[in-house]
């Protein structure tokens, strides 16, 4: 079974990116259109009603683009929407959720801190998944500002630096051993994390499990590329195209579109 269409990605702005790699490293041949609503950014501070009209109009976008698979790499689109994107589009989604199950399934001081927005943990898909691991300690911590700032370009700021130790200090004190970074943007303070937490403690994130899952779709259900090329990449933003080429090293054309 063979699909040249491309692979539709979207985040609420220029952290999906992180997925997008993941994707891209793992099926080099297949193209790929990524979508960043950085215009609304941060989702996590929206309402579960707009997050699933943002999730649709940019659903439909990438459809428009004959998109074959939709990847929803936001994980406060994930845990809010996804359900409804099923229901409504008759095309595979992808959707991002926390790492969990692996940090709990491995955690020798059974206590892991998870950093994530407040529509992701705030979500009814996020509370089922905690409720199956009662044996772990599981502290929750919304990154309120971090998205912000990301999407501002001031990853290495002195503020980014203050809101990290602030979020991070309690949950090192409660003995965590691994952190589960639950937003797609937040693989990319990964460097400052690891100069606040001791070694003990794991990072982990979904982007290596979400391509893993989109290329046992992809080869089930719709079809893999036949292209023995490496793949076209286009990446759209509503916003400042700066910071998202900045993300990407420059090394991909940014076409900055109203949607």
């Amino acid at each position: 079974m063979t699909n040249n269409n491309p692979i539709g990605l979207f985040d609420s702005g220029v952290g999906g990116t992180s997925i997008w790699t993941a994707i891209h490293e793992l099926l080099p041949h297949e193209d790929t259109i990524y979508l960043a609503d950085s215009k609304n950014a941060p989702y996590g501070q929206k309402s579960k009603e707009e997050i699933i009209a943002l999730s649709i109009k940019n659903t439909e976008f990438l459809l428009n683009q004959n998109a074959k698979i939709i990847v929803v790499a936001c994980n406060t689109a994930t845990t809010n929407a996804i359900k409804e994107l099923r229901a409504k589009f008759d095309v595979p989604f992808i959707g991002i959720e926390p790492a969990i199950k692996p940090a709990a399934l491995n955690s020798q001081s059974h206590t892991i801190g998870i950093l994530a927005t407040q529509g992701t943990l705030n979500s009814e898909l996020f509370h089922q998944t905690v409720e199956k691991y009662q044996d772990t300690k599981i502290i929750e911590q919304i990154g309120h500002g971090l998205v912000t700032l990301i999407e501002n370009g001031e990853i290495e700021s002195p503020e980014m630096n203050q809101l990290l130790h602030r979020y991070l200090e309690p949950m090192i004190d409660a003995n965590i051993d691994y952190l589960v970074l639950g937003c797609s943007h937040y693989p990319y303070l990964i460097p400052q994390i690891q100069k606040i937490v001791p070694p003990r403690v794991k990072i982990i994130d979904s982007g290596e499990a979400v391509a893993k899952q989109t290329k046992k779709v992809l080869e089930e259900k719709v079809g893999l590329t036949n292209n023995p090329l490496k793949g076209k990449a286009i990446f759209y933003s509503n916003a400042n195209p700066k910071v998202l080429s900045d993300i990407l090293k420059n090394k991909y054309e940014v076409v900055q579109k109203d949607f």
